[in-house]
């Protein structure tokens, strides 16, 4: 076998943190972008990684930008401006409320200052979130703790679920990585999981607000099954056949 050329290598992993900004994650596709065998890309990966260009995940990577709060933000904002407008006569004006550390969320909780409550006390998993709520008028608000995920900069861990179990919480408002109708919801990492069911088991109405383009799909961490959700709320029209999987097992919105 002939040693490759270093600019041959360069150039290849060049192309794959393209491809991977591009939306293309597994090591089989990458593989057949690039036109190598997989174990060449897992070594582009693992070089790629050292450099901190962008982070291995099951079955691939991700560019680490990818996780950045603002990148997301970013993505999706039409679906995300809907569904915050859903969200918000959700929102009761006073009472307990957990809000999650996704982009989606915090789009409701940035309408929320636009349109105060009354007297809200809001707990959040959020870093953004709680600096969006803390200086909301009528809005008393609480950050969690813990550590920060790696993948989604969420607060996670024992400390935040322990803070959490301090509430009684009327609503929590949550978003998810991927929603099927089988397996329900599902996250990236187990921490952000369990962080997510431990606002759930505080509140009496649990709301989950995601796009149209996680449906359908799954990630690795099971999260909420269906009958844990009470309301879905997406961007879609509610009698969009694309629903029609969880019609009758949820409300949607």
């Amino acid at each position: 076998m002939s040693e490759e050329n270093p600019a041959e290598g360069d150039h290849r992993r060049a192309s794959i943190v393209t491809a991977l900004r591009e939306g293309v994650r597994r090591v089989d596709d990458l593989a057949r972008a690039c036109g190598v065998s997989t174990m060449t890309i897992r070594r582009d990966l693992r070089v790629l990684e050292q450099r901190n260009e962008i982070r291995r995940v099951r079955g691939g990577a991700v560019p680490v930008d990818a996780w950045t709060f603002g990148h997301r933000r970013g993505r999706s904002t039409a679906a995300k401006d809907v569904i915050a407008a859903k969200l918000r006569p959700l929102l009761p004006d006073r009472g307990g409320v957990g809000f999650d550390g996704s982009t989606t969320v915090h789009s409701l909780a940035r309408l929320l200052k636009e349109r105060p409550a009354n007297d809200l006390t809001a707990v959040t998993t959020g870093f953004e979130t709680f600096h969006e709520l803390s200086g909301t008028p009528g809005c008393r608000a609480y950050a969690t703790g813990g550590t920060a995920d790696l993948h989604t900069g969420s607060l996670v861990g024992p400390l935040a679920e322990v803070t959490l179990r301090q509430f009684a919480l009327h609503t929590c408002f949550l978003s998810a990585t991927c929603l099927d109708d089988s397996i329900g919801s599902t996250e990236f990492t187990a921490d952000e999981a369990a962080v997510k069911r431990a606002l759930t088991a505080v509140s009496r109405r649990t709301v989950l607000a995601v796009d149209s383009s996680k449906l359908g799909r799954s990630a690795v961490a099971k999260c909420l099954s269906l009958d844990e959700i009470d309301i879905l709320v997406t961007d879609l029209d509610p009698l969009d056949e694309r629903l029609d999987p969880y019609r009758g097992l949820v409300d949607l919105l």
